[in-house]
């Protein structure tokens, strides 16, 4: 992360075991943290919002009012993740990336009257466990990020991004897959056969009707799982 300032333990605190807050981070009381999670200079964490274990949040990052994060999440500086967001375990937020929540942004009503929380429906960003989102990158809500698919830096993403899958560009487009390491996959056999192998780890990951899975599982078994959980 680079972060050297000075941070102040929390162990003692209540919801907080084995946290660490720097002295000037804004964390509410009713924020819950998990074991060994850290939140860095600046960094703001509304009421209600949930991180897991062993999370870093960034300088100057924000968490809006109960948006939940799984474990081992990594949010980097000056990103911004509005309600009602939700992170999956292991889930990379570039920095300065932002998590929208308005799909019709106005200042005013048209009747001319300063708005407030009541008069819009906030709708959210999901990323699924393992996936990535470089720095700069806009995701428009309501989208989802697959699991361990790749947003490249800068993009804007306005519509889902399947698992696996590498998407770039304004707004965001799919040009490959890439698996758990973060690896662009290269076709394992004939071009066209649905195989891909990972350069770095061997692993290999079949296509399957535009879906991408692990050798060995079926990707619209997944889809359909997470869809009725949604």
């Amino acid at each position: 992360m680079g972060n050297t300032a000075s941070t102040t333990a929390t162990a003692s605190a209540p919801g907080r075991p084995g946290t660490r807050i720097a002295a000037d981070a804004d964390v509410h009381t009713t924020a819950v943290l998990g074991e060994g999670t850290s939140v860095w200079n600046g960094a703001a964490v509304r009421e209600d919002a949930t991180l897991g274990r062993s999370c870093v949040v960034g300088r100057g990052a924000y968490l809006g009012p109960g948006v939940r994060v799984g474990d081992n999440v990594k949010i980097q500086n000056y990103a911004l993740v509005y309600e009602p967001a939700v992170l999956g375990d292991g889930v990379f937020v570039g920095p300065s990336v932002v998590f929208t929540n308005d799909v019709n942004p106005r200042a005013v009503t048209p009747e001319g009257r300063l708005k407030n929380a009541e008069d819009w429906d906030a709708v959210g960003v999901t990323v699924l466990e393992g996936g990535s989102v470089g720095a700069r990158a806009v995701c428009v809500a309501p989208v989802t990020i697959g699991r361990w698919a790749m947003v490249a830096a800068g993009a804007v993403v306005t519509r889902d991004v399947p698992d696996f899958a590498l998407v770039l560009g304004v707004p965001a487009r799919q040009v490959g897959w890439v698996g758990r390491a973060g690896v662009r996959l290269a076709p394992e056999g004939a071009k066209g056969d649905g195989r891909f192998v990972c350069p770095r780890t061997g692993a290999v990951y079949v296509e399957t009707d535009g879906l991408l899975a692990e050798a060995g599982t079926d990707p619209r078994s997944r889809a359909d799982a997470e869809a009725g959980a949604a």
